[in-house]
């Protein structure tokens, strides 16, 4: 087959959870290609000059450049395609272009604006949800980051179940340092739970710190301290933590620094109003890290029985999960064994090979009427 990728969103400078995905699965896509008895030609376009050692080279891949300013997707990336024709394009975001030729694979990876409106602005409500209808009835076949989505998928917008695979992104463990300064680097105390991402509502910060509160009050025998570590997002509220005690909002840390700030926690403490995919999770399991999480959206699926479910909603709920990992260490040790073995199960090289048999599958749909 010869296959194009939008590679657009590897070559941004700030990286976020769309583009490490973009630039990952690319990656291993190259090296999964080679090790295939009959490589496809892969084609992937940017729109600013990649890096020289962005991908791995390949005499199967060819990389084109192709700036403009505005409406990219839309129009010179629609354009390459009328141009080339290739026999499956494969888009690892949720935009495939307005119109053009062929057989097309996206990646949808969550539906959040449908859950959580107020997390954006009404406009940009408005762009997700027409995007994702047109990508998710244009594509030939979707990639979807979790069940969860897959269920959104085929509930809000009538997506069959058949045209849907559920291929999990691979998880690396975090960079760990082991360098006892982090603790006087950000000021920790000795004995924490740890909360990593934005600090903003779908994070579900306010009833964390609640519940933390509620906690230590029923334990004032226990020195731990609640460590917030992510920058404050659009809509924090300052309220949320003033007053309480024992509460560390450390800012953005630095990547190399959280693989051991989660080894040095009690547990990841997680419980997220909504996740198309959790990250920190599966992070804190690889790390050893016992993880707190919602029994809703996608995380049940990630951490199974190797950490502690609640409600995200419940205050009394969370606090008790904190309340089992102090008051259990055993309990605690085993959910560290079951995470370091769960963990390796969201690698690359298996999203890869997934994704590959998805684009083939895709390559043999028959499109005509």
């Amino acid at each position: 087959m010869h296959l194009v990728i939008d590679a657009s969103r590897a070559t941004v400078e700030r990286v976020t959870g769309t583009e490490h995905y973009a630039r990952q699965l690319i990656h291993q896509l190259i090296l999964h290609n080679e090790t295939l008895s009959a490589p496809h030609d892969i084609t992937l376009y940017f729109r600013d000059v990649p890096d020289v050692h962005l991908f791995p080279s390949s005499p199967h891949v060819t990389q084109k450049v192709i700036p403009f300013p505005r409406m990219w997707t839309h129009v010179r990336f629609a354009g390459a395609i009328w141009q080339s024709r290739p026999d499956v394009t494969f888009v690892p975001a949720h935009t495939l272009p307005l119109a053009f030729p062929g057989k097309a694979v996206v990646t949808v990876h969550d539906l959040g604006y449908k859950h959580f409106p107020d997390a954006h602005t009404e406009s940009q409500v408005r762009y997700l949800d027409w995007s994702t209808r047109h990508s998710a009835k244009r594509a030939t076949l979707i990639l979807a980051d979790s069940e969860a989505t897959s269920e959104d998928l085929q509930g809000f917008y009538d997506v069959p179940a058949e045209k849907i695979s559920v291929v999990y992104p691979g998880v690396a463990p975090p960079h760990d340092t082991r360098d006892w300064s982090l603790f006087s680097k950000y000021d920790l105390p000795m004995s924490y739970f740890v909360f990593i991402g934005t600090l903003q509502p779908r994070k579900n910060i306010e009833r964390i710190v609640q519940a933390f509160d509620r906690w230590q009050h029923a334990n004032p025998d226990k020195d731990y301290g609640l460590v917030l570590a992510g920058k404050k997002g659009w809509k924090f509220d300052e309220a949320w933590v003033e007053n309480v005690e024992n509460v560390h909002c450390i800012g953005y840390i630095d990547d190399e620094d959280k693989g051991a700030l989660l080894r040095e926690s009690v547990a990841l403490v997680f419980p997220s109003l909504f996740e198309g995919f959790g990250f920190p999770a599966v992070e804190a399991m690889h790390m050893g890290t016992p993880v707190i999480a919602s029994n809703t959206s996608s995380l049940p699926e990630l951490v199974g029985d190797a950490g502690i479910l609640c409600d995200p909603l419940s205050v009394p709920q969370i606090a008790a999960s904190l309340d089992i990992i102090a008051e259990y260490p055993r309990l605690r040790d085993t959910l560290m064994q079951k995470g370091m073995r769960r963990a390796p199960l969201f690698n690359w090289e298996t999203a890869a090979e997934q994704t590959m048999v998805v684009l083939e599958r895709a390559g043999k749909v028959n499109l005509s009427p």
